[in-house]
């Protein structure tokens, strides 16, 4: 499975930090974002994803549809597993559910909240320091041969605002 794991991107200010909406400029950069995502798999020979899901919250939520705006034929969906406070451990079982589900999914991505963001990278790549901390609209793109701690490889990581894609 291919596993793209992106933090939201930037936020405004609201009544409670679950309402945040992205700025014009978080909306611009994950447009942004999702072309450069987009040739950085092109040029790999890499699947565009099939699946988006994101945290329940409003930022994430509208980084998910900019997502799959751009990748129309992925499928979207909130999953609880990528809200704030959230565990690695959680997440990895949510996407060990999906992965038994048939047609599993090729390559999803997760849209969510940092420190988890952060956390899931470091969960799956089993090191800390290969990709630095997400900042909002920041992404990194892994290969998984099984969903599992440490089971991971680097293919990509890129931040805003000109996601120049590093290894």
């Amino acid at each position: 499975m291919l596993l793209t794991i992106w933090r939201h991107g930037e936020a405004g200010r609201a009544a409670t930090d679950r309402r945040r909406e992205l700025t014009d400029k978080g909306f611009d950069d994950v447009g942004f974002g999702c072309h450069q995502f987009h040739a950085a798999l092109a040029a790999r020979g890499l699947p565009p994803p099939d699946q988006v899901l994101f945290s329940p919250w409003v930022r994430t939520a509208q980084t998910a549809r900019v997502i799959a705006s751009a990748f129309t034929h992925a499928a979207i969906q909130e999953l609880a597993a990528l809200r704030p406070g959230a565990t690695a451990q959680a997440v990895e079982a949510a996407l060990v559910g999906m992965e038994a589900s048939a047609p599993a999914p090729v390559h999803v991505v997760l849209v969510s909240h940092q420190p988890l963001v952060s956390q899931l990278v470091d969960h799956f790549l089993g090191a800390g320091n290969q990709v630095p901390g997400l900042p909002p609209g920041g992404f990194a793109t892994l290969a998984l041969e099984v969903l599992a701690p440490a089971c991971g490889t680097l293919h990509f990581w890129a931040v805003a605002p000109e996601y120049e894609v590093g290894t």
